[in-house]
């Protein structure tokens, strides 16, 4: 069973790998202690080296300052190890270009944890997971492996999260929210 909103995300300690300067050398990442007091957006993708994937990589990376102004950080990951993430970035330059942690899941334990696991394919479907400061689970999306996301959808998502407000169908920042009468 996935975890939903309102779950609180498992602590697990897993390999990360970030930018192409060296090979992996052993670093880890826990997203429930790493970034305190930030929202997290973290989405997994089923492989490496495949089609669907880089595009939505490439996609959040692009939108990696606008996640950051507002108080989040992006974390990917795949079950993929943190060599082959190291190699697929080094193999796209747009790739090295999305600057932020890759996880590297490869035993399955988080993603196993968030339930996102296809079990025949061994790999994970293309969750999405807005997190809160508090490791609370605030919005999930869950694709199959053959429909990539929109990483603009994410922001707008997390806009209306964080107004604390009823924002209805399509709202956008800055427009406005629902002020129902007492």
């Amino acid at each position: 069973m996935a975890l939903t909103v309102g779950d609180t995300v498992p602590s697990f300690e897993l390999p990360v790998q970030q930018g192409i300067g060296a090979l992996p050398d052993g670093e880890t990442l826990d997203i429930t202690t790493a970034y305190p007091n930030k929202w997290k957006v973290l989405f997994y993708w089923p492989k490496d080296f495949t089609f669907v994937c880089p595009t939505e990589i490439i996609g959040y990376g692009d939108l990696k300052s606008d996640f950051e102004d507002r108080d989040a950080v992006l974390i990917g990951a795949s079950t993929d190890t943190d060599f082959v993430h190291f190699a697929w970035r080094k193999s796209d330059e747009r790739l090295a270009a999305a600057d932020f942690p890759w996880l590297a899941d490869n035993s399955k334990h988080l993603a196993d944890a968030l339930g996102i696991i296809v079990k025949d394919a061994g790999v994970a479907l293309r969750a999405t997971f807005i997190i809160d400061p508090d490791n609370v689970i605030q919005h999930v999306t869950i694709n199959g492996l053959n429909v990539g996301r929109n990483p603009a959808e994410t922001l707008r998502i997390l806009d209306a999260l964080q107004t604390d407000e009823l924002c209805p169908c399509n709202w956008s920042e800055g427009q406005e929210v629902l002020k129902p009468a007492a």
